[in-house]
């Protein structure tokens, strides 16, 4: 994937990770903060904006999983 592509996808998730925060959906987006790196920071690595993404997909898989879980007992 090229580096703008990254990023796109960074934005993407960064706008869901927002509406998580927004409507209090229980998401823990700490490590996400701890990279310091939004997907406006283009002058960014393309390994730093992958690691972002990769950080906020993990967040939004679990609290997809832990939802699912909740929903169907």
């Amino acid at each position: 994937m090229r580096k703008e592509e990254l990023i796109h996808l960074h934005m993407l998730l960064a706008q869901l990770k927002e509406y998580c925060e927004e409507h209090g959906l229980g998401c823990d987006f700490t490590r996400y903060k701890e990279l310091e790196i939004t997907p406006f920071q283009v002058h960014r690595s393309k390994d730093e904006h992958k690691q972002a993404i990769f950080m906020l997909g993990t967040e939004l898989a679990s609290m997809a999983a832990r939802d699912n879980s909740t929903r169907y007992k």
